[in-house]
């Protein structure tokens, strides 16, 4: 009887933490739904500026040096996916170097794709480019296979990360790459105020968790101004490293993401914090844990880079 008892009670927690993840999956597509409508064009700019620190950002860790190295590594690929396009932005910086003539690109997202699509015709980026809403946890094989799939802040966002990995790789041609980037853990301190936030704000609707965000952002815009220089030893502890920082970088690094950039308006900068903060869904991993995704999938690790606030690898298709 203890044994029945005990089954049942196993079948019943199982399907609540079934439909857990179901409604946070189904908030979380909200939060980006409402992130895009709201902010069409956020960060897009800054995306294609090659003197930007969002730029060289995206070149840099992805393993070039510039725009040249970059241009070369399109240029032989024939099918590339951005999967989980958002806005567009950075399906418009894969044409903007790769062969509109014999490169065709596939943007797809969660949400509908028409704020992609309205951003590449301003740009007029949109020829050989098909817009198409995909869902990652679902089988993708009717878009045909690519050499090259690029899936950067979005794996994270998703009900079970690695099975959405599994089925981008199931698209790869036999020698294709995938380059994808997913939020490493952090200190205790920050991963501890980071769920608390969250934990407060991703029921709010998003004009309530705007205002929170706001707060937050001019925290961090606030401990930017004073251009103050701190040298700190480490506290191992706290996993806290030590070396210089400015106080807003350190308390970015290691207590809560307050994010803070000159050069994107305050209303950017909101939302990138409510980026962070609004999804229910929202995966962090360690160097590990991301290289097995790509030893298990039998590829071959070409690129990878750690920083202060994600995992980025390349990976290639061995077979």
């Amino acid at each position: 009887m203890r044994n029945f008892l005990t089954k049942i009670q196993q079948r019943l927690e199982g399907k609540m933490k079934k439909m857990s993840k179901l409604n946070q999956e189904k908030k979380t597509k909200k939060t980006f739904k409402d992130k895009w409508e709201n902010n069409p064009d956020l960060a897009f700019s800054e995306t294609l500026n090659e003197k930007s620190e969002i730029f060289n950002w995206i070149l840099n860790r992805n393993g070039f040096k510039n725009v040249k190295e970059f241009e070369k590594y399109l240029s032989n690929k024939t099918r590339i996916l951005d999967a989980g396009c958002g806005n567009g932005r950075v399906t418009a910086l894969l044409r903007k170097y790769s062969d509109a003539n014999k490169t065709e690109i596939v943007a797809a997202d969660l949400v509908p794709v028409k704020i992609a699509q309205k951003n590449l015709k301003h740009y007029h980026l949109d020829q050989n480019i098909r817009f198409i809403q995909a869902d990652l946890m679902k089988s993708l094989k009717k878009l045909g296979k690519f050499d090259f799939i690029y899936c950067q802040e979005v794996l994270h966002h998703t009900k079970n990360p690695k099975k959405a990995f599994s089925n981008l790789v199931e698209i790869l041609t036999p020698k294709g790459e995938i380059a994808i980037y997913v939020y490493k853990k952090k200190s205790p301190a920050r991963e501890y105020i980071d769920d608390y936030i969250r934990a407060r704000i991703s029921h709010l609707s998003y004009k309530d968790a705007i205002k929170v965000c706001e707060q937050i952002t001019d925290f961090g815009k606030a401990l930017s101004e004073p251009k103050l220089k701190i040298t700190i030893p480490a506290v191992d502890i706290l996993d806290i490293q030590a070396g210089e920082f400015d106080l807003q970088r350190f308390i970015y690094y290691f207590f809560m993401k307050c994010f803070w950039n000159k050069n994107l308006t305050f209303q950017e900068n909101v939302a990138i914090n409510f980026d962070w903060y609004h999804p229910e869904l929202c995966a962090r991993y360690t160097l590990g844990e991301v290289r097995k995704w790509f030893v298990d999938s039998n590829l071959m690790i070409i690129q990878e880079c750690v920083d202060a606030y994600g995992i980025t690898m390349r990976g290639k298709r061995t077979r």
